[in-house]
C-alpha cells in the first residue's frame, strides 16, 4: 500500500468487516424485529433468557457504549424503557432486566427481558434452541404491545 508519498510500504489494508448485528440490520440475516427508527433496532435474541427477550441495537456501530455519543445512547435507552414496559405487561415478571455486557458481538447492544431470578443475567441460561413459533408470538406480542403504547410508527410488520 503506497504512503502519503506514494511509496509502497508494504502494509495491507484489510476491509472492515459488518458486525452480525450490521447484518441483520441490513436484512443479510434473518432478525425478528419489533422496533426500528433511523438510529435504533431492536430484535429478538436468538438465545433468549426468558419469553421476549430483546437486544435494542444502534444503527451505528458503536463497539461499547461508553464510545456511543450521548444523543444515540439516550435514545437506546429510551427504547429500552418503552420495550421494558411492554415486556413488563406481556409476561408479568418480578422485574425486567437491563444489561450491557459487549463480549458476544462488538456492536453496542442493550438486553432487556423478563426476569424472575438471579438466574435471568446468566448467559449460561440462554436457551440454545428456542421454539420459532414461540420466539414469532412473542415478536408479535411486543409489537403489539408497543403499538398500544403509542410507538406504532417505530413498530414494523411481522
Amino acid at each position: 500500500m503506497p504512503d502519503r508519498h506514494g511509496e509502497d510500504t508494504g502494509a495491507v489494508t484489510i476491509a472492515a468487516v459488518a458486525t452480525v448485528f450490521t447484518k441483520i440490520i441490513n436484512g443479510e440475516l434473518p432478525g425478528r424485529f419489533v422496533w426500528s427508527d433511523d438510529q435504533v433496532v431492536a430484535f429478538l435474541s436468538i438465545n433468549p433468557l426468558g419469553p421476549g427477550h430483546v437486544l435494542v441495537v444502534p444503527r451505528e456501530e458503536v463497539d461499547q457504549w461508553l464510545d456511543a455519543p450521548d444523543g444515540l445512547f439516550d435514545h437506546v435507552l429510551t427504547v429500552a424503557k418503552a420495550i421494558g414496559s411492554v415486556i413488563r405487561d406481556t409476561f408479568s415478571p418480578p422485574r425486567v432486566a437491563l444489561m450491557i455486557a459487549g463480549f458476544e458481538v462488538p456492536h453496542l447492544h442493550v438486553h432487556v427481558h423478563p426476569a424472575w431470578g438471579l438466574e435471568a443475567f446468566d448467559f449460561s441460561q440462554a436457551d440454545s434452541d428456542p421454539d420459532a413459533g414461540e420466539m414469532d408470538r412473542h415478536a408479535e406480542s411486543i409489537r403489539a404491545g408497543l403499538r398500544a403504547a403509542g410507538h406504532g410508527s417505530a413498530v414494523p410488520d411481522a
